[in-house]
């Protein structure tokens, strides 16, 4: 189990031993470890030797607390008190959508501990560019919005304090201080994020060694049997 560090809830982490850098994983916006892109990551990281932590969030998958109570900072956190008190030595961070700001914001906090990144689907500033003015007033009057979720039976919710709390904690405001490998991996079909972010992160970042790879048919969840390859193929690249 891995705690917060200001906060003294466990969070549900599981850890395969293995040679590293250690790889982690960092789910997307309500979503959890359990997803098929993580279990598809530790069955290679079991099959190949290699370390690998995946963990939920606070308020979501195993992990307690109120998901509506979560902001972008506190799942920062989270990750961080997960490298801090799990994992030894040098890691390699795969983000999978939010996971791939929260990626961002770790390598800023723990620069010498972040060997190299994954992006999958990067969402970084998305409550800049993710929501509609009325959305976003609506989440500043009521304190929250719902969506449909083509993911899942239950809408997905949108709080004014998580919107705060990634308007708090933009990262493309200029160059990103990023000085390891990074491979971003992006569909151009993603109807959430949109493929040209994604090269706009790769020339934000300030690492010489970056590779953006697009996946022309590829959608925003990325979790095709040739995807997966491809993810694979990008973690083995930079670890």
């Amino acid at each position: 189990m891995g705690r917060r560090m200001t906060d003294p809830r466990p969070l549900a982490c599981r850890q395969t031993p293995g040679a590293g850098p250690t790889i982690l994983f960092l789910p997307g916006y309500a979503s959890d470890m359990g997803g098929t892109k993580a279990l598809a990551i530790e069955a290679w990281a079991k099959a190949t030797g290699r370390a690998f932590v995946r963990f939920d969030y606070a308020g979501c998958g195993e992990s307690p607390g109120a998901f509506e109570d979560q902001t972008l900072a506190g799942w920062r956190d989270d990750a961080l008190a997960v490298i801090d008190e799990l994992i030894a030595g040098p890691v390699v961070l795969v983000g999978s959508s939010m996971g791939g700001w929260i990626m961002l914001l770790v390598a800023r906090a723990r620069p010498d501990r972040i060997a190299a990144m994954v992006g999958i689907a990067p969402a970084p500033d998305f409550t800049d560019w993710g929501f509609t003015q009325a959305e976003k007033l609506a989440m500043l009057t009521d304190g929250r919005i719902e969506r449909p979720s083509p993911y899942a039976d239950t809408p997905t919710v949108y709080t004014r304090v998580f919107w705060a709390s990634g308007e708090a904690n933009r990262v493309l405001i200029g160059p990103v201080p990023v000085d390891v490998p990074v491979r971003l991996i992006q569909g151009q079909r993603d109807p959430d994020v949109p493929w040209e972010r994604t090269l706009h992160l790769a020339s934000s970042l300030r690492s010489a060694d970056v590779q953006t790879w697009l996946v022309k048919d590829g959608d925003h969840r990325l979790s095709r049997d040739g995807d997966i390859a491809l993810i694979l193929r990008a973690i083995e690249d930079v670890s």
